[in-house]
């Protein structure tokens, strides 16, 4: 079946995600028949290019979504969970992507090389999660693994760039840089502390347990993805000063024996993934190589020496692109092809 023509709309259209998801559905050749812009009220008169036309924005509300047909959201949870159900309401699908409905049991959790099969849950309340850039980046890969050899457990480190956090971040670590080598003061806003030359190992807020809410997001979503919650994973998230690309260590404990040979020929043949591992001559995964591409990298494959059934891999990828638009409309295609 192929995609029919739909009208969609892209909330918090403004904001870096949503400036990429729109790059996103021009790149992709979206089968878009209508598109509207929506952000907030201090958006208004500002105009973005879609297929070289310009399109004003229009201000985020209840009545935004009649006649739409797809509602792509990244506008934050709060306008989330105000503005989603109103286009749910409304017949309009929503793929949002804030934590929001992430891990209501109603909404499906999609990555799609992963779960696509997922996306039929939509009815259930009009609305399909994007999941968080770090744990898209990490199931991919794993969701490969797992098929084949069975994965009990995870332990991840994440090393996530500014961008995961907007625009503010990107602006303070460059503006830090610059004052730094200039011998000038260093003042922060956005994180905590220094995020120039620093690495920050605190991402969103602390729970009681000790783990920041980012760490159990990447518990719980890998769960819920891989429909799984017998696999163990443990986490460990720091912010580092990288404008675009998360990189993670990433080291599983299989069920049934894998050599690092074979997880490196199975992950050759994974969609979504490109295999960069030659260290004799240096060749391994990069955040600046990841930063402006869809595939997700993964390298240093190599057996874990301390336990029988171990692997390690080191994954980067774009937290922007797949991390978070592509991903979205990746669903957005799913949709427009297979139900609507």
């Amino acid at each position: 079946m192929s995609a029919k023509k739909v009208n969609i709309a892209v909330a918090g259209a403004t904001g870096a995600v949503g400036n990429q998801m729109i790059a996103c559905l021009e790149e992709r050749n979206f089968p878009v028949n209508q598109i509207k812009f929506l952000a907030s009220h201090r958006s208004l008169g500002r105009e973005l290019k879609f297929n070289n036309e310009q399109i004003a924005v229009e201000e985020l509300g209840e009545d935004s979504f009649k006649g739409i047909d797809i509602a792509i959201f990244s506008a934050g949870g709060g306008p989330s969970k105000k503005f989603a159900p109103c286009a749910a309401a409304d017949g309009c699908v929503v793929v949002d992507n804030s934590s929001a409905w992430r891990m209501d049991a109603e909404v499906p959790l999609v990555v799609p090389e992963v779960n696509a099969g997922a996306i039929a849950r939509y009815t259930q309340k009009g609305i399909i999660a994007n999941p968080n850039c770090s744990t898209i980046q990490m199931v991919v890969p794993i969701w490969a693994i797992h098929q084949r050899y069975k994965i009990t457990r995870i332990v991840v480190s994440t090393y996530q760039a500014v961008s995961g956090t907007g625009q503010k971040a990107i602006e303070e670590l460059d503006n830090q840089t610059r004052a730094i080598i200039a011998g000038e003061k260093c003042e922060h806003n956005v994180y905590p502390h220094q995020i120039a030359f620093n690495c920050l190992p605190h991402i969103d807020v602390f729970l009681e347990n000790g783990y920041t809410k980012e760490e159990m997001k990447m518990v719980h979503e890998t769960r819920k993805i891989m429909e799984d919650d017998t696999i163990r994973v443990t986490a460990t998230t720091v912010r580092v000063p990288v404008f675009y690309g998360h990189s993670e260590s990433v080291n599983i404990e299989t069920q049934e024996h894998a050599s690092a040979v074979e997880i490196k020929a199975l992950l050759n043949e994974t969609d979504g993934v490109r295999v960069v591992d030659d260290p004799v001559a240096d060749i391994y995964p990069m955040a600046i190589d990841a930063a402006g591409q869809d595939d997700i990298l993964v390298g240093r494959i190599r057996d874990d020496e301390s336990i029988s059934n171990g692997i390690n891999l080191w994954v980067t990828a774009d937290n922007i692109r797949k991390g978070a638009a592509t991903n979205a409309v990746q669903i957005a295609e799913r949709l427009a092809k297979d139900y609507l």
